[in-house]
């Protein structure tokens, strides 16, 4: 393919330009001497930019679908506990510490923090990082208020340690994952501005 034969171009170019500054970054040559003409430079690029575009999209959309299972299983979770109070041991162990509706309201603010993460993931704006640190924020409380009761059972359950964790851990990655595709897509545009000072030799 086209694509594969300019990065194979672009990646020598790198390798024989070594550690110097000017040419770390230069689009791949055909010699030393002689550039590839502007066409082929500029279809690179975009393979670039299309590649790394659907990897983002792609990789947004896992993390998506990953947390609204984990809402689903939270908001059935609700659904038990306002219907059949204290049915599921992982409320259960909490019987004797606070009241129903205080568990539902800490489920449906998991919910909350994993909404907000998504909306982060998926909205198409430059305000998309806020969503994704409110959900950290909001997962921070959450995470305070259930170590807090779990530190006040007899005995302290491993098994429910994704009560406070899960949701803070959600947010958590799907922030990391974001601040990563915006370096490769910070990277990409490099590319393309080092391709438009390269012309303007």
């Amino acid at each position: 393919r086209v694509e594969m034969k300019l990065t194979k171009k672009w990646k020598k170019s790198r390798r024989e330009g070594g550690d110097d500054g000017d040419f770390k970054f230069s689009l791949p040559t055909r010699d030393d001497f002689h550039p590839i003409d502007s066409q082929e430079q500029e279809e690179l690029v975009r393979s670039f930019e299309r590649s790394q575009a659907e990897q983002s999209l792609l990789w947004r959309r896992v993390f998506a679908v990953i947390l609204f299972c984990f809402a689903a299983f939270l908001i059935y979770s609700i659904y038990q506990q306002a219907s059949s109070p204290w049915e599921l041991r992982y409320h259960a162990y909490f019987m004797d510490e606070v009241h129903s509706w205080v568990i539902i309201s800490a489920d449906w603010a998991a919910v909350l923090v994993c909404s907000m993460a998504v909306v982060g993931l998926l909205h198409n704006s430059k305000f998309h990082r806020r969503w994704l640190w409110y959900s950290c924020f909001a997962g921070i409380i959450l995470t305070i208020f259930w170590l807090y009761y779990m530190l006040r059972l007899p005995k302290f359950r491993w098994d429910v340690i994704w009560l406070p964790f899960g949701p803070l851990s959600g947010a958590g990655i799907c922030l990391y994952m974001d601040h990563l595709l915006n370096e490769s897509s910070e990277e990409v545009r490099k590319l393309r501005g080092y391709m438009y000072a390269y012309k303007a030799r």
